[in-house]
């Protein structure tokens, strides 16, 4: 994966800097108590073996000194981290979502939910984690360093046995760590798929239920849920086997030592203060290895963490939406494709190793299928007319649509807007010229005028109830106990499918494109309902130039021209009565829509 330049996680930290050194600062401060603390025990016990208890009550004093400012420090970067671990995870939650706004539709297309999800949403919340564990673990790291030189400084034998103690364990970590991440990036993956399988089950509850799909799901989530599981097995028993072998040997030699200063105390070599001291720095020793162990881990976890954030901005991986500077200022909102060619293309992303470094490993794109929809694609839509297009599934009408309103991209040929090729209008010119309504609009959890006002925010209540008037839905909107106000539910769940069509087509009035566009927008509809959307469509005949994608033609009868496709190709044209009269194909499929 290349790397991006322009996203990197030491942004968002140096924007802190003196906040974050403020909190490493203290933590070292925290760390020096640790230390005193150790250290001023061990004299205690001294003088208390020694009958100084005046003295030993005066250094317990000092201990209960330091002990308050130990927690005071605790406290403190608690605060901090807490202030700005929210700060950094929302710029970086609000960053990544805005890139994936300038992602196009084929990449959200060959991409799973659970993909975004994680990289927006888990990825930073992780990362900002494990950079609060390493400072943790780095001032524990220096504090048992100290307490290791320390030990040196009282007795050279007893700092070696330490030492190799470290040694062991450190080279057991190492191997931990290793297996660790290649275990996660597994785990990591196969959540991903959870999480895509669960939104999917959530936002579809309704279909399951009425194709009694209850069963089937129930054993695909089995089996996506037996991948995880598998995953997280394999990845905890590997860490665990390591952790406890680490574990064991550290127990067993560090009895030993203490056997060993037991034998040197006896042979006089050392004082029972000194015995103290390494006595209770036991837990020292564990915290060493564990640090070292843990950082390479956290680093580890960023380092995932981080790839996947940046894949966001591989444009090789996460393709975005380009647009050219041109501002056009009126647009007639006349369309042509001239010889335009479009193929369909399905991608996998697979691990591989680097050529030039065999222990690092990139992503490869590699071409799965593909299949031509358009080759030299031509036809023009006047001004301010209604056009339809209509054909059997697969041939080619929605790619049309997307290709027209730029979600995907030509591969030859040219998609003009008052004969400038839309690759060269600037993405404000663009969004502004065309208003697309799909089959299943996506209505946002928000009332019925929040909905509106995102089409249009400075729109008076005037052409709210303008725009509701001309879409058939204020008789119903003004029936309502909280009328316009009415909060509609995730994806307009309290709104029924008719009624969802004509909030969106009450949006797409608001904005008053010059291009309206329909994509098999009353396919899913009783015909009570697609009787009114199709008078809504009627009110902008002549107004605007409007396209549909229709499969019922008994909704496109009264449009100004009709683009009969067949395999990507436009086999015939002209009006419903003309296309009728003498074409058989387009006859027959009227005649099987109404039997």
């Amino acid at each position: 994966m290349k790397k991006n330049k322009n996203f990197t996680i030491t942004t968002y930290i140096k924007k802190y800097k003196f906040q974050i050194f403020f909190y490493i600062l203290l933590y070292l401060i925290a760390g020096g108590c640790t230390i005193a603390s150790t250290i001023l025990f061990a004299e205690s016990i001294e003088h208390i073996t020694n009958s100084n208890y005046k003295i030993a009550i005066y250094i317990l004093i000092y201990l209960i000194a330091i002990t308050f400012i130990k927690r005071l420090c605790w406290y403190l970067t608690t605060i901090i981290y807490n202030v700005y671990s929210a700060k950094i995870m929302s710029e970086l939650n609000y960053d990544l979502a805005k890139q994936t706004f300038k992602l196009n539709s084929k990449t959200f297309m060959d991409h799973d939910t659970g993909t975004f999800v994680q990289r927006i949403v888990s990825d930073p919340e992780r990362i900002v984690i494990n950079f609060s564990s390493i400072i943790e673990l780095l001032t524990d790291l220096v504090t048992s360093l100290i307490m290791l030189i320390y030990i040196a400084t009282l007795n050279i034998f007893l700092f070696l046995s330490v030492f190799l103690i470290v040694l062991i364990g450190s080279i057991l970590e190492t191997f931990r760590v290793k297996a660790r991440r290649k275990n996660r990036i597994a785990v990591r993956k196969s959540n991903d798929k959870i999480n895509s399988l669960t939104t999917e089950i959530v936002k579809s509850e309704k279909d399951i239920k009425s194709l009694g799909l209850e069963n089937r799901l129930s054993e695909v989530s089995k089996l996506n849920y037996e991948e995880y599981r598998k995953a997280s097995f394999k990845y905890n028993f590997v860490d665990t086997n390591f952790w406890s072998s680490r574990n064991l040997i550290i127990e067993i030699f560090t009895i030993l030592i203490l056997v060993f200063g037991i034998v040197l105390i006896d042979k006089g070599l050392i004082t029972l203060a000194t015995f103290m001291i390494v006595y209770s720095s036991k837990g020292s020793l564990h915290e060493l290895i564990w640090s070292i162990g843990s950082i390479a881990n956290s680093f580890v976890d960023i380092k995932v963490c981080s790839e996947r954030m940046s894949s966001l901005f591989d444009e090789n991986e996460f393709v975005t939406e380009k647009f050219g500077n041109l501002s056009l200022e009126k647009i007639k909102g006349k369309i042509e494709f001239k010889n335009v060619s479009y193929t369909y293309k399905e991608y996998e992303y697979k691990e591989s190793k680097d050529k030039k470094d065999k222990k690092k490993s990139k992503k490869e794109k590699v071409l799965v299928s593909s299949n031509v929809v358009f080759k030299n694609l031509s036809f023009i839509i006047k001004p301010n007319t209604t056009v339809a297009f209509v054909g059997k599934s697969g041939s080619g009408k929605s790619t049309i649509l997307n290709l027209m309103s730029k979600m995907f991209e030509v591969d030859g040929g040219e998609v003009l807007i008052d004969k400038v090729n839309i690759n060269d209008l600037n993405k404000e010119t663009l969004r502004r010229t065309i208003s697309l309504v799909n089959q299943f609009p996506y209505i946002f959890d928000m009332s019925i005028k929040e909905n509106l006002l995102l089409a249009k925010e400075d729109a008076s209540d005037e052409e709210l109830m303008s725009a509701l008037k001309k879409s058939y839905l204020y008789e119903f909107v003004t029936n309502l106990p909280k009328g316009i106000d009415t909060k509609v539910g995730e994806s307009g769940i309290k709104l029924s499918g008719g009624q969802k069509q004509r909030l969106a087509i009450a949006r797409a009035m608001l904005r008053n494109s010059p291009i309206t566009i329909f994509d098999e927008s009353t396919s899913s509809l009783d015909n009570f309902a697609q009787e009114e959307i199709k008078k809504s469509i009627d009110l902008l005949k002549g107004k605007t130039t409007v396209i549909i994608v229709a499969h019922r033609l008994s909704t496109i009868k009264n449009v100004d021209k009709i683009f009969f496709l067949d395999e990507g190709k436009i086999i015939d044209s002209g009006t419903f009565e003309e296309l009728f009269n003498k074409n058989e194909k387009f006859k027959n499929m009227f005649l099987a829509e109404n039997i």
